[in-house]
C-alpha cells in the first residue's frame, strides 16, 4: 500500500510539472501567383523531436484553417502541403490559447525561395484519390494492415472486417496496383504489416479497362491501394500458428509471401474443427471471397466467393490450401494466378416450428431435421493484362473450378391443424453425391483513340457449368382424415445439368467535349442454354434394384434465353458534377422444350425499354451528394411460366403460369457522404424507394381437410418499398493520448407486399426501424473501450381481417474491451448480450456470449503464444424468429458451445533494404 501511495504521489508530482496546454491555431492559405485562396491543402503539427504527427486538418473553400488541440510540448513543426505548391514550414511556439498565423502564400515548385521542403503530409487530396501518409499513423508496434486502417480519418472497420470509407464500401484491395488472392479485402489487410507498407491510396472502384480509358469507376465502392516501401519489395515474410483446445477442438495455420520486386507468390494453408473456413477464428472466411458474399444451402453446406465449404450450421470441420502468383512479362504484360483447394465436413441438426395463417383459418408445423455433409472443391483463376501500346489493352481473365460433395439428410415433420389435431406428417431420409465441373473466360479489348477521351471496347464472357449427381431418396408420407391415405417412395434419381453462356458487349465513346462530354453507344448480345434432366427410378422389389422409370417425377428440358440490347447514353464528367443518362431496348426471348411432355413447349418473347440516370456533385474534398434512377424489367422464369405440374413433393404440388408478363420496377435513390476533417465528424446518409408493376408472385390453395398446398404463378400491382439510414461519427480528443468517438446509426423501411392466401388477395405493411449506438474510448497504448446496443423493431399490418397485425422486438447490446498493460501482454474480450422477447417458449429467449483472449508476446515479438476461450459463458445459440406475409417461424440448430484453446503463433520477415535480403529481422502480423 505505501509502494501504491509513493506511486501515485509521483504521478500526480509529473503531472504538475507538465502541464498539458490546449491551443487554437488558425490561418489563411493562398497562393502566391494568384492571390487565390487554396481549398483542401493539408495543415499539419509535428513534435519537434521525434517528427510524429500530433494533428492535421484541411484547408476550406475559402483557404481558412483551424486546428484545436493540446500539448504537452513547449513547441511544434507547422507544415501546409498542397499539390504542385513546396512544402510551407514554420516552427510555432505554444505559449498562447489562440495564434493566428494570418496569410500564408504558398508557393510553386519551381519557385520555392524559402519555403522549406522537410516532411510528408499525413493527408494528400487529388481531384480523385485520397493518400494517406502510413507514417503519420500510429498503431501498436505489430499492427497489421486493419490495424492501421482504423486509425485513418473517415474509415471504418466492423468486426466482420468490412471497411467503408466516408460511408461507402471498400470492395477491393490491391497491393502496388496488383490483386492480391482474388482482389479480396481482408486478406491483405488482415496478413500484410503496417511496416511494409509507405501510402494508402484511396480510388473510386474501376475494372482495368475503365482505369485504361479513364472512365469514370462505381461511384459506390472504393478501392484500396497499399504501396509498399522501395526496399521492402523483396524478401520473405510470413507466419505459421497452431492451437489445441478442449473438446478435441484444433486449428492450424500458415502464410508465407516471397516479393521479388514485380513477381510476387503467396502460399498458405490451415485447418480447424471450429467453424472457421480457415484460419482462426473465421479469418479465412474473410480472407477468401468474403467480399463476394456468403450462401447457404438447405442441405446444410455454403459457400464463400463461390468455394464450397460445409455446413453454414452445425459444426464444421475445414482444410484449406492456396497459392497466388503476380508477375510482369517483359514490358508490356502483366500476370497473376491463384489456386485455392478447401474441404470440409459438416453436422447439423435442427427443431423448426411454423404458424401458418389461412385466410379463413391457421395450421402448424413442427420439424425435425439431420444433416451430414462432405464437401471437396478445387478453383484456379487467372489474369493477363497486355498493352501493346498506350493505346491498346487487352485481358483475358480464365476460370476453372471442381468440386464433389455428399450430402446425407433426414427430417421428420407434423402438419396439425388450428384445433391441433394431427393432419399429416412425412419422414425422409436421402444420400445426394454432386459432382460440378465450371469454366469462364472474360476477354475485353479496348482501343483509345485521340486525346479527348474517346475509345472502342469489346468484351466476350464465356461460361460452361456441368453437374452430375445421384440422389437416393426413401420417404414415406401419411395424410390422415376422412380419405387417409398413406405415399411411400424409394427412389433413385440421375441428374444431369449443362449450362452454357456467352455475353458479347460492343461499346464506343464519342467525345463531344474533351474529357469532359460524351456521347455513349453500346449493344450487348447475350445467350444462355440449359439442359435439366433428372430421371427417376422406383426401386423394384423383383429386380432388386432401381429400374421402374418414374416419369411424373422425371424432367428433361432444354432452356434458352437470348437478349439483345442496343443502348444510347450521354455522360458528363466534371471537377464536381458528374452526370451519366442511358437509355436501352432489350429484346428477349425464353424457350423451353420440354422432352418428356411436349405439350408443355413454351416459347415468349418481350420487349423493353431500360432506362438509368446518376449524378454526382462533390461540393468538396469534404462533401458530396448523388442521386439516382432505374428502370429495369425482368421476365418470368422458365419453370414459373411452365404449365407442367412439379408433384416431387407429396404435400405441395406447383404448376406455372404460361400467361405471365414480366415485371417492371421503378428504383431511386439518393445519399450524401461527408466528413469534417477539422472538426473529425461523419456524416452519412441516404435513401432507397422501388415501385413494382406486374410482380410475379405465388398463389397458394391450402386444402383445409388435408392441408396439401397447390401452388401456382400471378402477376400483382402495387408492391414498393423505400427505406433511409444514416451514420454520423464524431471524435472527441480528449488529451494526447485519450479519444472519445461517438458512433450512431440507424435505419428505417417502409414495403408493401401483394400476395395471396387460399385464394384470397391481400396486402402486408411492413415497418421496421433499427437504432445503433456505440461510444469508443481509446486510450493509447492502455486501453479501448467499446460498449454497443442496437434495437430493432419491426411492425406488419395486413387488410383482412383474418391475419393479427404483429410487432416484433429485438435487443442486442455488446461490449468489446482490449489492455495493453502490461507491455507485451494483450487481453480482449467480446461480450454480447441478446433478447428477443418473441421467440416461441420452446427456443432460448436471451444468451449472453462471450469470448476473450488473453495473447502474450516474446522473442523480441517474433512468437506469440494466445489462450482463447469461446463462449466463456457456454450461453451460445441461434435461437430465430422469420416472420413473412403469411406465416411465423421459430427455428434452432445446434452451435459450437465454450472450449479453451492454446495457440502459438511465429512471424518472420525477411523484407530487405532496396533489393537486399535482411536476415534475422522478425515482424509479428496478425
Amino acid at each position: 500500500m505505501k509502494k501504491l501511495t509513493l506511486v501515485l504521489a509521483f504521478l500526480f508530482a509529473l503531472q504538475a510539472f507538465s502541464q498539458e496546454k490546449s491551443f487554437e491555431l488558425t490561418g489563411t492559405l493562398k497562393a502566391e501567383d494568384t492571390q487565390l485562396p487554396l481549398e483542401s491543402a493539408t495543415v499539419y503539427l509535428e513534435r519537434v523531436k521525434d517528427s510524429s504527427v500530433v494533428t492535421y486538418t484541411i484547408t476550406d473553400k475559402k483557404g481558412k484553417f483551424k486546428i484545436e488541440n493540446s500539448t504537452y510540448d513547449q513547441a511544434l513543426n507547422f507544415y501546409v502541403s498542397y499539390v504542385g505548391y513546396g512544402t510551407y514550414f514554420k516552427k510555432i511556439e505554444i505559449n498562447k490559447e489562440k495564434i493566428d498565423l494570418g496569410i500564408i502564400l504558398m508557393s510553386l515548385d519551381n519557385q520555392l525561395g524559402e519555403v522549406l521542403v522537410k516532411s510528408t503530409a499525413p493527408i494528400t487530396i487529388k481531384k480523385d484519390t485520397l493518400e494517406f501518409n502510413v507514417k503519420s499513423f500510429k498503431t501498436k508496434k505489430d499492427a497489421n494492415v486493419e490495424d492501421l486502417l482504423k486509425q485513418l480519418p473517415g474509415v471504418e472497420v466492423d468486426e466482420e472486417g468490412n471497411i467503408t470509407v466516408n460511408g461507402k464500401s471498400v470492395n477491393k484491395i490491391l497491393v502496388n496496383g496488383k490483386p492480391f488472392f482474388g482482389d479480396d479485402p481482408t486478406i491483405t489487410t488482415k496478413n500484410l504489416t503496417k511496416d511494409i507498407i509507405e501510402k494508402i491510396q484511396i480510388v473510386d472502384t474501376k475494372t482495368k479497362s475503365e482505369a485504361f480509358t479513364g472512365e469514370e469507376g462505381d461511384k459506390e465502392n472504393k478501392t484500396i491501394n497499399l504501396t509498399i516501401k522501395e526496399e521492402n519489395n523483396k524478401g520473405v515474410f510470413g507466419r505459421v500458428s497452431a492451437g489445441a483446445g478442449t473438446d478435441d477442438r484444433y486449428e492450424f495455420s500458415g502464410m508465407v509471401n516471397l516479393f521479388d520486386n514485380d513477381r510476387r507468390v503467396s502460399v498458405l494453408a490451415g485447418g480447424n474443427n471450429t467453424n472457421s473456413p480457415g484460419f482462426s477464428f473465421g479469418e479465412i472466411s474473410k480472407m477468401f471471397g468474403n467480399s463476394g458474399g456468403i450462401s447457404f444451402s438447405e442441405n446444410g453446406s455454403f459457400s464463400i466467393g463461390g468455394r464450397s465449404f460445409g455446413g453454414g450450421e452445425g459444426i464444421t470441420t475445414s482444410q484449406n490450401a492456396g497459392i497466388n502468383y503476380a508477375d510482369v512479362i517483359g514490358e508490356n504484360s502483366d500476370v497473376s494466378a491463384d489456386y485455392f483447394y478447401s474441404s470440409s465436413n459438416s453436422e447439423n441438426e435442427s427443431t423448426l416450428q411454423r404458424e401458418t395463417i389461412l385466410s379463413d383459418s391457421r395450421f402448424f408445423t413442427n420439424s425435425n431435421s439431420k444433416s451430414d455433409n462432405d464437401t471437396d472443391s478445387h478453383s484456379v483463376n487467372l489474369e493477363f493484362e497486355i498493352e501493346t501500346d498506350s493505346t491498346f489493352q487487352i485481358t483475358i481473365e480464365p476460370s476453372v473450378g471442381y468440386s464433389e460433395s455428399k450430402t446425407r439428410f433426414s427430417s421428420y415433420e407434423e402438419t396439425l391443424d388450428e384445433n391441433l389435431v394431427l393432419t399429416n406428417q412425412s419422414g425422409v431420409n436421402s444420400i445426394v453425391e454432386n459432382l460440378a465441373n465450371t469454366f469462364s473466360n472474360q476477354i475485353a479489348a479496348t482501343k483509345r483513340f485521340g486525346s479527348k477521351g474517346g475509345f472502342v471496347k469489346l468484351e466476350l464472357e464465356t461460361s460452361v457449368n456441368q453437374q452430375k449427381s445421384d440422389d437416393f431418396l426413401n420417404s414415406e408420407t401419411e395424410v390422415f382424415g376422412s380419405n387417409p391415405e398413406t405415399i411411400s417412395r424409394d427412389q433413385y434419381t440421375n441428374g444431369e445439368n449443362e449450362g452454357y453462356g456467352v455475353i458479347t458487349e460492343l461499346s464506343y465513346r464519342l467525345p463531344i467535349l474533351a474529357k469532359k462530354f460524351f456521347l455513349n453507344f453500346e449493344y450487348e448480345y447475350s445467350r444462355d442454354k440449359d439442359y435439366n434432366r433428372e430421371s427417376t427410378f422406383d426401386y423394384n422389389n423383383s429386380t432388386l434394384d432401381y429400374s421402374d422409370f418414374n416419369t411424373d417425377l422425371s424432367t428433361d428440358f432444354k432452356y434458352t434465353d437470348m437478349q439483345s440490347i442496343p443502348t444510347f447514353g450521354l455522360t458528363y464528367s466534371g471537377e464536381k458534377l458528374y452526370t451519366s443518362f442511358n437509355v436501352g431496348y432489350n429484346m428477349r426471348t425464353l424457350k423451353n422444350e420440354d422432352l418428356l411432355r411436349p405439350q408443355f413447349n413454351v416459347e415468349r418473347e418481350f420487349e423493353n425499354i431500360e432506362l438509368d440516370y446518376s449524378l454526382n456533385y462533390t461540393f468538396s474534398p469534404k462533401a458530396s451528394l448523388y442521386v439516382g434512377y432505374w428502370l429495369e424489367n425482368t421476365p418470368p422464369g422458365l419453370r414459373q411460366l411452365q404449365a407442367y405440374t412439379d408433384v416431387s413433393n407429396p404435400l405441395q404440388t406447383v404448376t406455372g403460369n404460361p400467361n405471365l408478363e414480366p415485371s417492371s420496377r421503378h428504383s431511386i435513390y439518393a445519399g450524401y457522404n461527408g466528413f469534417d476533417w477539422q472538426k473529425r465528424t461523419g456524416f452519412y446518409a441516404n435513401a432507397n424507394a422501388s415501385f413494382s408493376n406486374n410482380q410475379v408472385v405465388s398463389k397458394t390453395i391450402v386444402d383445409t381437410e388435408t392441408l396439401k398446398r397447390t401452388t401456382t404463378y400471378e402477376n400483382v400491382d402495387g408492391n414498393y418499398n423505400y427505406s433511409f439510414s444514416g451514420n454520423y461519427t464524431k471524435d472527441f480528443k480528449l488529451d494526447t493520448l485519450r479519444t472519445l468517438k461517438l458512433k450512431f446509426r440507424a435505419r428505417y423501411s417502409d414495403s408493401k407486399n401483394i400476395n395471396f392466401n387460399n385464394n384470397v388477395k391481400y396486402a402486408s405493411h411492413v415497418r421496421s426501424i433499427a437504432p445503433r449506438i456505440g461510444i469508443d474510448f481509446i486510450w493509447n497504448k492502455v486501453l479501448d473501450f467499446k460498449p454497443y446496443y442496437q434495437l430493432s423493431f419491426t411492425n406488419t399490418a395486413y387488410d383482412i381481417a383474418a391475419f393479427e397485425d404483429r410487432e416484433f422486438t429485438s435487443h442486442n447490446a455488446g461490449l468489446r474491451t482490449t489492455t495493453f498493460l502490461p507491455k507485451d501482454l494483450e487481453w480482449q474480450n467480446d461480450i454480447n448480450f441478446n433478447y428477443n422477447p418473441n421467440v416461441a417458449d420452446d427456443f432460448q429467449k436471451s444468451a449472453w456470449f462471450w469470448n476473450s483472449t488473453l495473447a502474450y508476446s516474446f522473442l523480441n515479438d517474433k512468437a506469440v503464444i494466445t489462450l482463447k476461450v469461446y463462449d466463456l459463458l457456454n450461453q451460445n445459440t441461434n435461437a430465430r424468429r422469420l416472420a413473412t406475409q403469411d406465416y411465423i417461424e421459430d427455428s434452432q440448430s445446434i452451435v459450437l458451445k465454450r472450449y479453451f484453446m492454446l495457440s502459438l503463433s511465429y512471424k518472420f520477415n525477411s523484407l530487405g533494404s532496396k533489393g537486399e535480403s535482411r536476415d534475422g529481422d522478425v515482424i509479428f502480423f496478425d
